[in-house]
């Protein structure tokens, strides 16, 4: 046996060949997964022109179009350069990796496309008023704005330009919209407007200028301090063109004698034009058609740099990862092939020395480690272990050698480890069940609480006494919510769940009514937005703990802000802001970090329960949470982004409450 082992230290010769060919292997799968990176890059290249210039093209014809210049030559130009972008689109399909997800999104890309002839013909008339004009124009622009998000393959920072190019378009796609609605409202006479429209055409305007600041906030938390950079100077670049321009018509005016007014920045411009000032006091102010289209132009042209600069990295970075791929499946053969020559003429030289013993034991063992144990634990690891057969079976091996030894070593170690799961998932499901049985004790007491105090406030008629028991009514809610968060880290769902879709505003307002200090509560801005019934009761708790957790950190003095906004790509966003001491960065990224990913239960989670519980509830139902600092350097916001999937479709019969 001793011979043996000293001849099995060449076998490592041995194992290295299969090594190799599992590289070399690997090597030409990486190099095929990172040319597929670099037409996906040259797909996203021309998916973000062809996006540009489309909204482009929509902004370019509003004057004219309102004006029924339907043949002018900005407008054929603009629709040359679109048709020409979707001619280098499809030919950037064609060469594109055909996976699902690609295929996918395409599809949403030609779907819209299909209107965009009959598109052309209607662009603001009286068959397709304004608002559709620009939704139908948005449909065409925001499937090619989405595959940004495939880019990824290859490099630590790789994945992070997908996020931020798509961040990039958003922002430029919200100022492109305020450039074609602001337009409109300057162009436009306001006699011919039906009551209200002018309220709802600047409502919409302000909310894509709130929108393109949520847009330049997202890409300044995905990009790199060089995109940032990259922005400033553009931005900086554009500002200096306005003034040259600005300066320019100027000197024109003044050598033809007429009187000139330079238009204020951008922002001021936005601003006045959202206040619903008269074309007339605008044109005072300078702020006109031309002026406003111009900073705005210069501002979109900006973001599209931008958005070029990071679509050509992008694709640089692809093409440097397939170089590398390329000359590593290059070496990578060359050596195995040399492997394998090296080790033949090794084995001519090494014997048969591994017996039918120790082949069993090293494939039970791996079994063992790679298969068995690894899906045993995983599945006492579950919240709701399924019975577990924790039966050891030992290694095939009889043999009273060294081989026959390591078995039964191996063996203990096996039943050990399975031992210790066990226990432990024993442990965490006794713990769960104790969580159960408290919370549905505690809620069975609740609830007959509440109904009583429900009878008593009905025949109770001294205010005093009244008020006392709509107190100790809020105090039961709180409690019942306590209670409910012991379901939660027991992995349990509640009972009851709301049957038919709730407005959000309800769902606000219901969880502002189970925390301490609901009076410090202002909700404002709430869209008219309807949550799925599955997703509305575990959405009130989510909030309710975040609005305790605002209110239990702040000054009782100051209140604590909830506001909402409805997303073009079909999400809702809630905003929470309180003004308490604040935290450090390393407490957000530490708080943000366990709201993504909550731990397992243990004692620690005493401590921040309610976070807990967030990051629970936000799980279950695909919700986003995380935590800023307020911009005054004093507080904190929390972000809830819900997803599409928790959302309503309009005109669902919805569960009004009486709150």
């Amino acid at each position: 046996m001793a011979k043996r082992l000293y001849v099995v230290l060449l076998i490592p010769v041995l194992v290295a060949l299969s090594l190799g060919a599992f590289r070399v292997k690997r090597s030409i799968d990486t190099l095929q997964d990172a040319e597929d990176a670099v037409r996906v890059a040259q797909l996203v290249q021309t998916a973000n022109k062809y996006a540009s210039d489309v909204i482009n093209e929509r902004d370019v014809s509003v004057v004219p179009l309102l004006k029924g210049k339907r043949s002018d030559s900005a407008i054929a130009k603009a629709r040359a350069i679109t048709d020409q972008d979707r001619k280098d689109f499809d030919s950037a399909v064609a060469n594109m990796p055909r996976s699902t997800r690609l295929l996918k999104r395409v599809a949403a890309v030609r779907t819209g496309e299909k209107a965009l002839t009959e598109l052309r013909e209607d662009a603001f008339t009286a068959k397709l008023p304004g608002v559709q004009t620009e939704e139908k124009y948005h449909l065409i622009q925001h499937p090619l704005m989405e595959l940004s998000n495939e880019l990824g393959f290859g490099s630590s920072n790789q994945a992070s330009f997908g996020r931020t190019l798509y961040a990039l378009s958003l922002t430029q796609a919200a100022e492109s919209l305020t450039r074609a609605i602001g337009q409109r409202v300057l162009v436009q006479d306001r006699d011919d407007l039906a009551d209200g429209e002018l309220d709802v055409q600047l409502a919409t305007f302000r909310s894509y200028a709130y929108l393109q600041q949520v847009a330049l906030q997202e890409f300044a938390g995905a990009g790199t301090s060089e995109d940032m950079d990259r922005l400033d100077q553009a931005m900086d670049t554009a500002r200096k063109k306005g003034e040259s321009l600005a300066a320019e018509s100027a000197q024109e005016a003044e050598d033809a004698g007429k009187p000139f007014v330079a238009p204020p920045p951008l922002e001021e411009m936005i601003q006045r034009i959202s206040s619903g000032a008269t074309a007339e006091k605008l044109a005072a102010e300078g702020i006109t058609p031309e002026s406003f289209f111009t900073a705005s132009t210069l501002a979109f042209d900006a973001y599209r740099r931008v958005e070029v600069q990071l679509s050509d990295t992008a694709l640089a970075k692809a093409e440097e990862i397939s170089d590398d791929a390329r000359r590593d499946a290059l070496v990578n053969s060359v050596v195995v092939v040399a492997a394998v020559v090296l080790a033949f003429l090794l084995a001519m030289w090494v014997a048969r020395s591994m017996t039918g013993s120790m082949r069993r034991l090293r494939g039970a063992a791996l079994d063992i480690a790679q298969t068995q144990l690894p899906a045993l634990v995983e599945k006492l690891s579950q919240p709701r272990p399924h019975p577990v057969n924790t039966r050891v079976a030992p290694i095939p091996i009889d043999t009273r050698d060294e081989i026959g030894e390591v078995a039964r070593a191996f063996d203990q170690v096996h039943r050990e480890a399975v031992q210790l799961a066990a226990e432990q998932a024993l442990l965490r499901g006794n713990v769960s069940a104790i969580f159960t049985s408290l919370s549905r004790r505690s809620e069975a007491l609740v609830e007959g609480q509440l109904h009583l105090l429900t009878d008593l406030e009905k025949n109770e008629a001294d205010p005093d006494q009244l008020e006392n028991l709509f107190r100790l009514d809020h105090l039961a809610t709180r409690m019942r919510r306590n209670g409910e968060n012991l379901l939660v880290l027991a992995g349990e769902e509640p009972r009851h769940r709301w049957d038919q879709p709730m407005p959000l505003i309800d769902t606000v307002r219901a969880a502002a009514s189970e925390v301490e200090q609901y009076e410090r509560v202002q909700i404002s801005g709430i869209p008219e937005t309807l949550v799925h019934g599955r997703a509305a009761t575990d959405l009130v708790h989510l909030l309710a703990e975040l609005l305790e957790n605002a209110t239990a950190f702040s000054s009782p003095r100051s209140p604590v802000r909830v506001t909402a906004a409805q997303l073009p790509d079909g999400r809702a966003m809630v905003e929470i802001h309180d003004e308490g001491v604040g935290l450090t960065p390393q407490d957000f990224a530490e708080l943000n970090r366990k709201l993504a990913d909550p731990p397992t239960v243990d004692a620690a989670i005493s401590r921040r329960m309610g976070l807990f519980v967030v990051g629970r509830l936000a799980e279950r139902h695909g919700i986003r949470v995380q935590l800023r600092p307020a911009r005054a350097g004093y507080g904190a916001i929390a972000l809830v982004m819900l997803p599409y999937t928790t959302l309503a479709e309009e005109g669902a019969p919805a569960a009004y409450s009486n709150l």
